[in-house]
């Protein structure tokens, strides 16, 4: 199991290293990349055409302001693109979050919430369980694991208040 992570920016490493745990959690291979889409171009789709080659199952792209690195990355790739707005502008990412969604018909990128590479790396990590049978029982035991939390919580905000 294989995946890329990019980012635009060195700022941008504190928001991106919580999804390069959780993969690697899961023993998912990854590579980390800063390569801007507007100052990296070159350094960038050489890094894409090796992902499209080296077994790399997803490629999660983070971006703020403009955003346009995840669809820089989806339109040289049919690898699964999953977008990460970052905030950091006058608008707290809600201009990354309209720039990475709004992609024309054909070129995809699937988006999280603004700074949510948690949920990049749980979205690959789903995405990657449909060929990993070992993978998809760990995600299933995990979720079940997340309930039982929720529901002793509930009981203990329960008993709280009786």
């Amino acid at each position: 199991m294989k995946t890329a992570i990019i980012m635009g920016s060195t700022s941008d490493l504190a928001k991106v290293e919580p999804a390069v745990s959780i993969l690697k959690e899961y023993g998912v291979e990854v590579n980390v990349r800063c390569l801007s889409a507007h100052r990296a171009h070159a350094g960038l789709s050489a890094f894409i055409e090796e992902c499209n080659h080296d077994g790399t199952e997803v490629i999660i792209a983070a971006a703020g302001m403009a955003a346009a690195l995840p669809g820089v990355v989806a339109s040289q790739t049919v690898l699964p693109v999953i977008g990460v707005p970052l905030s950091g502008s006058v608008l707290d990412g809600t201009d990354a979050l309209m720039s990475i969604v709004q992609m024309p018909p054909g070129i995809p990128v699937a988006t999280v919430a603004i700074n949510g590479s948690k949920n990049a790396a749980y979205l690959a990590l789903q995405i990657m369980a449909n060929k990993n049978d070992a993978l998809k029982t760990k995600l299933l035991e995990d979720r079940q694991n997340m309930e039982k939390a929720a529901m002793k919580a509930n009981e203990e905000v329960i008993e709280k208040f009786k």
